[in-house]
């Protein structure tokens, strides 16, 4: 099928010659207010190994206008099922049912979040953001980057036949335009306060005479926000080592974002180019036409997600006569109805009301847990201040322009614009930075203590999440004076450590930043101080730590990090296990349904095994299997601040569920037919091209750097596909000629299309364990053996 446009008709040459480049001079020959007004964009793509494009452009718009067209050719059908979410159309394509779009928010259902992101349009919630002048709002660059997306999208399909089965001829495959490309943008800042809880504001209806009295329970609002904050999903590690820790006195950067392998959140990699203006390399969030997470001839950057609670609630005292008016220092003030019509396919359009208030939308419980009920006293409304700004974009286009470390903290303090994550940084002078710099409510402990309720005062030390007395206006987010917006905190309050040996994250508070110089201080709402550490975190800081102190560290050296696949949890456990497995009467153990199993072979195995999940190793997956069946409160030795991270430790073997835990694993693999010693890469795999290919690391709570999450399928011979884990991943340091030394990974791939010689070519790179050289300097582009330029334009 060949897709037309109706008002844009674009042609695109593709030269098969590594010889054919856009020289500086003529890319800077025409200046983008002509680009504009004319309507003619162009750009350059140049394409080396595994599919990278390095994007040469003469302006924003034509940078935007190529990374629009190269992500569409390897992205169109994840891109345009992302489009059709942002526009609240997936009810009229797919049905109102079960969702299989949960990237750009957390609804269950089509019709949820057609509701939820109609109503955005409806209100013109992103035009009046994109309106703001900067830099409270976007830069003209930033809107001339979203703007050329749009039109590089559409030009690659007026153009080219889809060839990707998953949207083939499919109607909902449509030209976008700037909003629709800033739209996502919102949904990605939106994604931890109201994407994270669609389904509580599009079900929230005001009570009824025949709903019954309920009150929030406190426990389960806590376990709301406990399982959010320990998602098992998505995560991420970086680390930056200073200049006296390396080899040439340059800085270097780990990132290893564990994102997931499939749908609208993947990266998708690229080099970005402006001759004097901007030159980035790394990957970037699908939509996006700007760098997440890369570097550039003088600094790097990734990000990790944050343990700041980028949201809070306010509880309404509503008016006696009427649930839909609530009152402020004894003021009636009735709530913003906002209805909302989303069409259905095969059926009738679905009307539905949302309700807003001052402080947000009301939420009330829904599929997204929210035990908060919607009485005829008390209703409760959802604080995101990131749905009431727009500089993410701005940010990110800030890092890739910085020129060290301290460029990258201010392009922060300006913009101010990231949502949910923490940005660890070093640079060519060997510099190192971390910086929870997150767009948060400005809820300070006075705040907290003055103006909680009492469901907040028990959420709030233990999760940190506030819920504040609606009924006084008082009792709103305060301001900073270097606050980019009303209502958050400003740079000064960000928990930083700068110019540290080391400076790691692996998705736990700032407190242990560096092991050796804690960062304290900081207000409840971003993270905890003096808490225990997960596994994964206690892992990393003994593994840098080490690094750092040896000193002398290259490139090298984190590629061998990124792959040691070293389980903490083995080394602090399989051992005890081992010997605690051959100590069991008879060699046998009572399972979960009272059966005695034999468990004497795992006793060696377990005892013989390498302590680590690379794919070779036996053992990896029975203690796997084992250690996943264990109840959390394993340890004989607690926690303790004064030791955090070796403590907690030694495994509780005397527990009678250690020997059901054991017998449990050791059935399980038996009853799916693999053998106790069988090696992991057998049983964890992923299916390309019709071949199986094994891939290493490890699940969240066995600790592993590279973390790989999958389903347990014993039809399917174990872990037969891997949903999220290692994903773009980047070690990167300087050389004494400027260029950068990187070496990058796309675990899953450039592209979704099965017919793409770029699906899966990265995914067999990662299961051997090999890396791409990156090619960032002219000349490397220039040598690269597969060089193949192609020129669109409009």
């Amino acid at each position: 099928m060949r897709t037309r446009l109706r008002r844009l008709t674009v042609a695109a040459v593709a030269l098969f010659t590594g010889a054919t480049v856009l020289p500086a001079a003529a890319a800077q020959s025409q200046s983008r207010q002509d680009t504009l007004s004319s309507g003619r964009l162009s750009a350059v793509v140049r394409y080396t190994e595994y599919g990278i494009p390095h994007i040469t452009a003469k302006s924003y718009a034509d940078l935007g206008f190529g990374t629009g067209w190269a992500q569409a050719a390897d992205q169109v059908c994840v891109l345009a099922d992302g489009f059709v979410t942002v526009k609240g159309e997936r009810s009229r394509h797919f049905g109102p049912g079960p969702t299989a779009d949960r990237s750009l928010s957390a609804a269950t259902t089509n019709l949820s979040s057609d509701l939820y992101f109609r109503g955005v349009r409806d209100t013109g919630t992103v035009e009046k953001l994109l309106a703001e002048p900067a830099p409270r709002g976007p830069s003209r660059q930033a809107k001339d980057l979203m703007s050329g997306f749009a039109a590089g999208y559409n030009a690659w399909l007026a153009q080219n036949r889809i060839t990707d089965p998953a949207c083939a001829d499919a109607p909902w495959v449509r030209p976008v335009t700037a909003t629709d490309v800033a739209a996502r943008f919102y949904a990605l800042s939106v994604l931890g306060g109201h994407g994270d809880h669609v389904d509580a504001i599009t079900s929230a209806q005001p009570p009824t005479a025949g709903t019954p009295a309920a009150k929030a329970d406190p426990r389960a609002l806590i376990r709301v926000v406990e399982r959010r904050a320990a998602d098992a999903a998505m995560g991420s590690n970086a680390v930056a080592f200073r200049g006296d820790t390396t080899a040439n006195g340059r800085g270097l950067l780990l990132g290893n974002p564990h994102y997931p392998w499939h749908g609208g959140r993947r990266f998708w990699q690229s080099h970005q180019t402006i001759p004097g203006q901007l030159d980035v390399a790394g990957g970037s969030l699908l939509g996006l036409p700007t760098v997440s997470i890369g570097y550039n001839a003088h600094v790097a950057w990734s990000h990790t997600v944050a343990t700041g609670v980028p949201f809070n609630l306010t509880q309404l005292t509503l008016d006696p006569s009427d649930p839909t008016v609530y009152l402020v220092d004894g003021t009636p003030e009735r709530m913003t109805e906002r209805t909302v019509t989303v069409a259905v396919k095969d059926g009738a359009p679905v009307t539905r009301t949302q309700w807003w208030t001052r402080y947000g939308p009301v939420v009330a419980p829904s599929g997204s847990g929210l035990p908060l009920p919607w009485t005829t006293a008390t209703a409760f409304a959802l604080n995101d201040p990131n749905a009431a700004q727009f500089r993410f974009a701005d940010t990110s286009l800030g890092f890739g322009k910085a020129r060290d470390t301290a460029g990258v903290a201010a392009a922060l303090a300006r913009h101010q614009g990231l949502p949910w994550v923490n940005t660890i940084a070093a640079d060519s002078a060997g510099h190192t930075l971390f910086t929870q710099s997150q767009v948060l409510p400005r809820i300070t402990g006075d705040l907290a203590a003055t103006c909680s309720t009492p469901l907040g005062s028990a959420t709030y030390p233990a999760a940190g999440l506030a819920v504040l007395d609606g009924s006084r206006a008082a009792c709103a987010p305060g301001s900073d004076p270097d606050a980019a917006q009303p209502g958050i905190f400003g740079p000064a309050s960000m928990p930083t450590l700068a110019d540290a040996p080391y400076v790691e994250n692996s998705n736990d508070s700032a407190w242990l930043t560096n092991a050796a110089k804690p960062l304290t201080g900081y207000e409840r709402i971003f993270g905890t101080v003096g808490t225990q550490r997960s596994l994964r975190t206690r892992g990393a800081l003994q593994d840098v730590a080490a690094l750092a102190e040896r000193g002398k560290l290259t490139v090298r050296d984190l590629q061998a990090q990124q792959f040691a696949n070293r389980v903490p949890a083995g080394d602090l456990a399989a051992a005890d296990t081992a010997t605690a497995c051959a100590a069991l009467p008879g060699g046998t153990a009572t399972g979960s349904n009272g059966t005695a199993v034999d468990v004497s072979e795992a006793c060696g195995v377990l005892a013989a095994w390498d302590r680590t999940m690379d794919t070779g190793s036996r053992g990896a997956l029975l203690f796997d299997r084992f250690w996943r069946k264990l109840p959390a409160q394993r340890w004989k030795v607690p926690f303790s601040a004064a030791d955090p991270v070796n403590t907690p430790h030694t495994l509780n073997t005397d527990s009678p569920a250690f020997a059901t835990a054991l017998a449990d694993a050791v059935s399980e693999l038996r009853a799916a037919g693999i053998p106790l010693n069988s090696p992991l890469g057998a049983h964890q795999f992923v299916v390309r091209d019709g071949k199986r290919i094994p891939i290493s690391g490890g699940t969240e709570s066995l600790g592993v750097w590279n973390k790989i999450e999958a389903s347990w399928n014993p039809a399917g011979g174990g872990y037969p596909e891997v949903s999220m884990g290692s994903s773009h991943i980047q070690a990167v340091g300087w050389d004494a000629s400027g260029c950068p030394v990187a070496r990058t990974l796309l675990s899953y791939s450039q592209s979704s299309n099965p017919s793409s010689p770029h699906y899966a070519d990265q995914t067999r790179l990662y299961a051997r364990e090999r890396w791409v050289t990156a090619r960032f300097c002219e000349k490397d582009v220039k040598a690269s053996p597969v060089l193949r330029t192609v020129r669109v334009h409009s």
